[in-house]
């Protein structure tokens, strides 16, 4: 992981395409490192969540080329690294398992969950707390050291949904994602891997929960 980590930080440093083409070489060789780190973890996933089985590397990772047409920022590459496992893959919209590592900023976490879902599959997570609010929570047992995107949530009960309910709480939240965050020093462990996963496997039923209300949503759909 020092390599990979090592390549995105002078990157951030030096984000042009005079440097990126001189270190061309550099890039190939990380990517391939990170290619092969990417497999592992999803392979590490299909074995506590089945429904990630039969992915393509294109499905879990990301380009490093930026999208630039709606950027005031024309930056040409991105300086951070994800793997995304998550069933049909990244761009399926269900809830899924993600490593982020950022050297430029010392971001790095592990998350699982459901970010930034439609309305209707919002609506049906909603839904499911109104419902089955116990369970619900009992999901996030043993959970303790992820986190709730709380700093994002709505300040007020959205419109539909009693604030006299048992877990109203929950109705604010926008994205319902468990994040945790860890170190430099964490990932550059020869045991990170398998660490991760070993916390991710813990938040298997968050995820199946989520992903029965995506299931609801396209049903209804």
């Amino acid at each position: 992981m020092k390599e990979i980590i090592d390549f995105l930080y002078r990157l951030s440093q030096n984000n042009n395409k005079p440097w990126f083409d001189e270190h061309k070489g550099e890039y190939k060789a990380m990517k391939e490192k990170f290619d092969t780190f990417a497999m592992e973890f999803m392979h590490g996933v299909e074995e506590f969540d089945p429904r990630v089985s039969g992915l393509a590397l294109k499905d879990i990772t990301y380009r490093i080329y930026r999208d630039l047409r709606f950027s005031q920022d024309k930056s040409p590459y991105k300086t951070w690294h994800g793997v995304y496992v998550a069933p049909k893959g990244k761009k399926s919209g269900m809830a899924g398992y993600y490593i982020h590592l950022e050297p430029a900023t010392d971001t790095y976490f592990i998350c699982s969950g459901l970010y930034n879902p439609t309305k209707e599959v919002l609506k049906s997570v909603r839904e499911e707390i109104m419902l089955e609010g116990n369970n619900f929570v009992a999901t996030l047992k043993g959970c303790e050291d992820f986190h709730l995107p709380w700093d994002e949530a709505l300040k007020r009960i959205p419109a539909g949904y009693n604030e006299s309910d048992a877990h109203s709480e929950y109705y604010r939240l926008k994205s319902y994602t468990l994040m945790k965050p860890v170190t430099k020093r964490d990932v550059l462990k020869k045991d990170f891997l398998q660490n991760a996963l070993a916390d991710l496997r813990r938040t298997y039923e968050f995820n199946e929960l989520l992903n029965k209300c995506f299931d609801y949503a396209m049903e209804e759909g």
